[in-house]
């Protein structure tokens, strides 16, 4: 095999160059113009055959017809981000040459440039997730009033680095918890996405940050969230290495589950009273069929001396954490957002919540 003049050949695992193998002088021209845009290296190759190594190497490989024809009779591996170009309308040679190697899209350019792009910024992105990940949590009340939604707040104050996302349409905004409501960026209702993968600095670019804490929140107007919106920025989120804390509703929506299947921890934050740790145990089989990786959080103060240990017992979930009533918490919330205090109860209770993470996601030295 050849260099065709742009780089080196594709090597190491992990490289950001595109493999392509083109003879159309045409589409050599028009994959160079939209691999400029998204900012990745093509190396340009010729010959009739392509080692294994090679083709595992690359970032993503784009191929004509031929070359597709010639990759699917050598029954190399199967990939992602691989692309068939051709000039014209797709003969059904072209078809099942692509078929035949596996390739994800058949593309026609000029005219479908947008799909190449997308494609191979994914592709970029991808080649460079051996980077630290982040952590998802999802947390839910188990029952209505249960306080999971200011317990979400404390978990993003009390993490390095935090992406809070409120899942819940008819919560009002989780901004008005954290005090941002009037914070520049974009909510959930100005974020025209369907889906797909996004890349975590754009993402936090768009986003308000208060208090150092990015957040999508919902909005004072009525809306619903799609599953592959929720999927999309969680990911980014995981991807970029911040701790992603999703505050969900007790009505399990398309989105919510999403949220629900990414968590490495769902949280249920329950009262201890009596109605509040049934409404908790009826819950937990729903959720446990979702995500097994279930907790609880127990919430003071407890009119009838339940206890915490008892809560656990009778919702069979594991104690992560109890915490007493938390002082002058509604005139907080009234008046600028929740201020956790590094010793308040609340605090601990969201320190030993993220300390359990896979990733450790605590804080360090942040003022909450």
């Amino acid at each position: 095999m050849t260099s065709g003049g742009r780089g080196s050949a594709a090597g190491s695992k992990g490289s950001s160059g595109v493999l392509a193998v083109l003879t159309d002088a045409q589409l050599r021209d028009e994959l160079d113009r939209v691999a400029a845009a998204v900012g990745v290296r093509v190396v340009h190759a010729g010959g009739s055959s392509m080692s294994r190594k090679t083709w595992a190497a690359a970032a993503a490989v784009v191929l004509d017809a031929a070359a597709a024809d010639r990759c699917g009779r050598a029954s190399l591996p199967r990939r992602a981000h691989v692309t068939v170009l051709t000039a014209g309308e797709p003969a059904t040679a072209t078809w099942a040459a692509a078929v035949a190697a596996g390739a994800q899209h058949v593309l026609r350019v000029p005219g479908q440039e947008d799909e190449l792009i997308r494609g191979l910024a994914e592709a970029a992105e991808s080649a460079r997730d051996d980077g630290p990940r982040g952590d998802v949590v999802a947390v839910i009340g188990g029952c209505g009033g249960a306080g999971a939604s200011v317990y979400a707040v404390a978990l993003a104050l009390g993490a390095a680095d935090a992406l809070l996302v409120d899942l819940d349409p008819w919560g009002g905004g989780v901004d008005l918890l954290l005090g941002g409501e009037t914070t520049a960026g974009l909510r959930w209702p100005d974020l025209a996405l369907r889906g797909g993968r996004l890349v975590w600095p754009a993402v936090r670019e768009a986003l308000p940050r208060h208090r150092g804490i990015s957040f999508l929140s919902g909005t004072r107007h009525g809306y619903e969230l799609d599953a592959g919106p929720v999927d999309a920025v969680v990911d980014a989120g995981r991807r970029g290495g911040v701790t992603v804390v999703c505050d969900l509703p007790r009505r399990l929506t398309d989105a919510a589950q999403v949220a629900l299947d990414a968590a490495d921890l769902v949280v249920v934050v329950s009262p201890c009273d009596v109605r509040a740790c049934a409404a908790s145990a009826a819950i937990t089989p729903v959720l446990t069929a979702i995500n097994p990786n279930l907790g609880l959080v127990v919430r003071g103060p407890s009119p009838g001396g339940l206890r915490a240990s008892e809560v656990a017992d009778i919702t069979g979930l594991p104690l992560l954490a109890s915490m007493r009533a938390q002082p002058q918490l509604a005139d907080q919330l009234e008046h600028g957002g929740l201020r956790v205090g590094r010793r308040s109860a609340l605090a601990a209770a969201a320190e030993r919540v993220l300390a359990v993470l896979p990733h450790g996601s605590l804080q360090r030295g942040r003022a909450a």
